[in-house]
């Protein structure tokens, strides 16, 4: 006779639970299909692009699209296809790279400072709250002006304002999380601080942290280009969108893809990642969920 084993089927992950909750969610799939499109692009761009972002055709300055050029040629004969496929490294590297050093900083003082409570609180909240009385842009364009043009003093000017977001965040996340059974249960049984804020109360404070963290991403790629536009970002003979889109701006009427490439490139990545975040918000607030349900 023959012994039947029942083997339990298994189950999904909380990172294939919220991929699904994602997936469901239309816009916030057609966001995350428009991402990775364009990381792949700029990842492939020396593969992708029909020329190098700096060759120039003397013979072909500012002419419109045609078979070789498909977008055109800029003002020093480069193909702006190329350029506008290479732009989309600076832009997500720009986006990506500040937003991480803006949400290590936010999350490591939001999370210090709603743990530990007190003076530690107090200070941490004062010195946030006098960031915020600053205009994000004109306290990013001072800092880029006094630091010099250039991509990393935009990331540092950007990640010096970014973590206040984060921090009054992840603080108001702590506060509630650090009351609750198993926080009490951690403490009694004799565990170090750090381990209970790292192991414990960090981990259940990351659900609003990833939708902040989607939605920042496409605020810092606007930002940058900004920036570039106003010719405190990346600098010549860099491809970037945004300064791509301020030289093409004097060249409306002779070439439009010129500035209209661009700034259509940055508009999609914007939406994508909003759409991207608002569905990752619908998926891990559970008060959305159950209103969902309600209305069924």
């Amino acid at each position: 006779m023959t012994d039947l084993v029942t083997i339990a089927p298994l189950r999904p992950s909380g990172a294939m639970l919220v991929l699904r909750a994602v997936v469901r969610h239309r816009l916030a799939a057609c966001g995350l299909i428009v991402i990775l499109l364009f990381c792949a692009m700029a990842a492939l761009a020396p593969w992708i692009a029909p020329y190098s972002p700096y060759e120039q055709d003397l013979y072909a300055v500012l002419s419109g699209p045609s078979a070789a050029h498909w977008f055109g040629t800029d003002n020093l004969g480069r193909d702006l296809f190329s350029r506008t496929i290479y732009g989309a490294r600076v832009s997500l590297l720009f986006g990506i790279g500040s937003t991480a050093l803006s949400a290590a900083l936010g999350i490591a003082l939001g999370l210090v400072a709603g743990f530990r409570g007190g003076w530690v609180d107090g200070l941490i909240m004062r010195v946030t709250d006098a960031f915020l009385c600053f205009p994000p842009l004109i306290f990013i364009l001072a800092t880029s002006a006094a630091l010099g043009p250039g991509l990393h003093n935009v990331v540092l000017s950007f990640a010096l304002f970014g973590w206040t977001g984060f921090a009054r965040i992840t603080r108001g996340q702590v506060l509630v999380v650090r009351e609750l059974p198993y926080i009490e249960a951690a403490r009694a049984s004799g565990l170090a601080p750090r381990r209970i804020m790292l192991a414990h109360v960090l981990p259940n404070t990351l659900a609003p942290l990833i939708v902040a963290v989607t939605i920042t991403v496409g605020l810092a790629i606007l930002v940058e280009s900004g920036v570039s536009f106003l010719g405190l970002g990346v600098q010549p003979p860099t491809a970037s969108w945004g300064k791509e889109l301020r030289v093409g701006f004097t060249y409306l009427e002779t070439v439009p893809l010129f500035s209209i490439a661009p700034g259509l490139m940055i508009t999609l990545v914007v939406i994508a990642f909003n759409f991207l975040g608002d569905g990752l918000r619908d998926a891990l607030d559970p008060r959305l969920k159950a209103a969902g349900k309600v209305r069924k």
